[in-house]
């Protein structure tokens, strides 16, 4: 069994407070990765619903690009990062995970997301913790199993990709259902 830290090259998110805001129109501006963007990017469904905070700053900040594989130390979830956050800022709560040809980006995330053994570790690693907060020292010391051949593994990750696409176009679905039904009702009550 090898450490995640032999396996993968980590990149902290730029610490927030450090970050100077201008208002300098010449300044990038930049939006926040967050939390709802991490369940988006999970699902590959925006949500449409991000109000993610924007700043302006002249100073060098680590930013997000499409399918890098992210990791939020506040829900210890990973994602891959989709088109529609390329360029986005994140701060010290996440972790960019830069993996080699040998691992695959989805079944990492798959991995990380799911395994048991791996989640075992994390809770270890919580216990007596007033919050519950992820560490990339915890990050980077997780045992992992022996990784499948890279097929299997792109394999298995897509199969967990479409899976957690489909449970959440079913989610929306029924959602939209409850609330025309709701609305219907509302209709026969005021009558």
């Amino acid at each position: 069994m090898a450490k995640l830290n032999d396996m993968i090259k980590f990149v902290s998110g730029s610490p927030q407070f450090r970050i100077k805001e201008v208002f300098d129109t010449k300044a990038p501006l930049y939006t926040y990765y967050g939390q709802p963007d991490i369940e988006d990017d999970l699902t590959g469904i925006e949500s449409g619903g991000s109000h993610s905070r924007r700043i302006r700053t002249f100073d060098k900040v680590n930013t997000l690009c499409r399918g890098d594989v992210v990791f939020s130390l506040i829900s210890g979830k990973s994602a891959i990062v989709r088109w529609y956050h390329h360029g986005y800022l994140y701060t010290q709560n996440y972790v960019k995970l830069v993996t080699d040809e040998k691992i695959d980006s989805t079944y990492i995330v798959y991995l990380l997301n799911e395994n048991n053994f791996i989640k075992r570790q994390f809770q270890v690693g919580l216990q007596g913790s007033q919050v519950l907060k992820f560490t990339l020292k915890q990050l980077k010391s997780l045992e992992v199993p022996d990784l499948p051949v890279i097929e299997k593994q792109i394999a298995i990750g897509e199969i967990y990709f479409n899976q957690l696409r489909s449970a959440a176009l079913r989610k929306r679905d029924a959602d939209l259902e409850t609330a025309i039904v709701l609305e219907k009702l509302r209709g026969i009550n005021d009558q």
